[in-house]
């Protein structure tokens, strides 16, 4: 007797697409470039791993004549390449190694391998606590922009993650910039961290946006860490490295405190940047107490001069120089229409907060040395 089930191709898709950045990457193992399909009677499960991070993902099966659940593996770029080409309901039947697919006038069959030679899945997560879905897809996109891709210190390949009997945290570096977003409404009694790298950070933003579940849950998995919701298990490995002890740069004691209109701050940077071509030239930022003048010469290309308004900083001076993308990239990211920051001297960075939505954010600049730039 053929065994057959029939789901949904859009669902089907769906699964199949989330997993082809896994399953196309290339390892160790020949067998991660498969998927593994564990069909029963009224449930598929997809599961798909490249030793570093993995996913597994459900969905319903309208008719099945399996009684008990059965595992094959099938080669994951191709199969996902041939359901996006069909229609409507999929009717999946096995015989012989093979797997036809039919939907409509349209058949085809992909042969199959035996479930057994793919590697070890992890299994037995405990799960630590719920999150509410948006509010950690909210607090990825504040942090996520600056984790450099391939930082000569593998530590900052990665987002440090930190739940204390007060916050949730999540930090990134790249060594020049420092973006932080605390959120007060989840925590644990034991303060927990772990440091998640870049690549499993975008694909976890990926499937959580992409996902209607009000709520997934932190976990843990071993040595991994487990994003879960209804329909997935989300695993990453972690990296060893300890993320830098970035406390101290945060401390703001004896800094000053000022506030600007962050649309026009964002379009003089903007214009600084314009003007960069290519080179790392720094911008010259002289704030007083109710002005800030930006100045920026590149003799290849030309010259910036604009003044912007603030308020604050009663009484003193500071010239400090930037690097004009650094501030662009975490000034995009900050909500608020005038945006606090704190400054204490030429040597130390700029620090800008933001409060909105039960989460603060904030975001550091290094400045640069004045050899660095050629404004006046």
């Amino acid at each position: 007797m053929v065994k057959q089930f029939c789901i949904e191709q859009k669902s089907l898709l769906a699964i199949l697409g989330s997993m082809q950045p896994i399953c196309s990457k290339r390892t160790t193992l020949d067998m991660t470039s498969s998927i593994l399909f564990q069909v029963g009677h009224r449930e598929l499960v997809l599961k798909s791993t490249d030793l570093e991070i993995s996913l597994q993902a459900s969905c319903q099966i309208n008719q099945s004549t399996f009684t008990e659940v059965e595992s094959f593996l099938v080669q994951g770029k191709r199969i996902f390449d041939v359901v996006k080409e069909l229609e409507g309901d999929v009717v999946c039947s096995l015989k012989n190694n093979q797997l036809s697919l039919q939907a409509g006038l349209v058949r085809l069959q992909l042969n199959i391998q035996d479930a057994a030679e793919f590697p070890p899945f992890p299994e037995r997560i405990e799960n630590l606590m719920h999150l509410d879905t948006k509010k950690v897809a909210k607090m990825l996109e504040c942090v996520s922009f600056l984790i450099p891709q391939n930082s000569t210190n593998s530590a900052l390949n990665g987002l440090y993650l930190e739940v204390t009997p007060n916050e949730l945290k999540m930090t990134a570096t790249d060594g020049h910039c420092l973006a932080q977003v605390q959120e007060l409404g989840h925590t644990l009694a034991e303060q927990r961290s772990w440091l998640l790298p870049r690549r499993a950070i975008f694909e976890l933003k990926k499937l959580i946006e992409s996902t209607k579940e009000g709520t997934i849950f932190l976990g843990v998995c071993g040595n991994q860490v487990v994003f879960s919701g209804d329909s997935f298990n989300f695993f990453t490995k972690l990296l060893v490295e300890p993320f830098p002890m970035y406390a101290a740069i945060l401390d703001k004691s004896e800094f000053l405190q000022a506030t600007i209109d962050r649309a026009r701050l964002l379009k003089t940077v903007r214009r600084s940047a314009s003007l960069l071509s290519g080179q790392f030239l720094a911008t010259r930022f002289n704030f007083e107490a109710a002005k800030l003048q930006v100045s920026m010469h590149n003799k290849e290309v030309g010259t910036l001069d604009e003044e912007l308004i603030l308020t604050g900083l009663e009484g003193a001076m500071m010239d400090m120089r930037f690097y004009a993308p650094y501030l662009m990239s975490g000034l995009q990211m900050l909500p608020d229409d005038q945006i606090t920051f704190f400054l204490k001297n030429s040597t130390r960075p700029i620090i800008f907060e933001s409060q909105a939505h039960d989460m603060k954010i904030t975001y550091l600049v290094m400045p640069v040395s004045p050899s660095s730039t050629a404004g006046r």
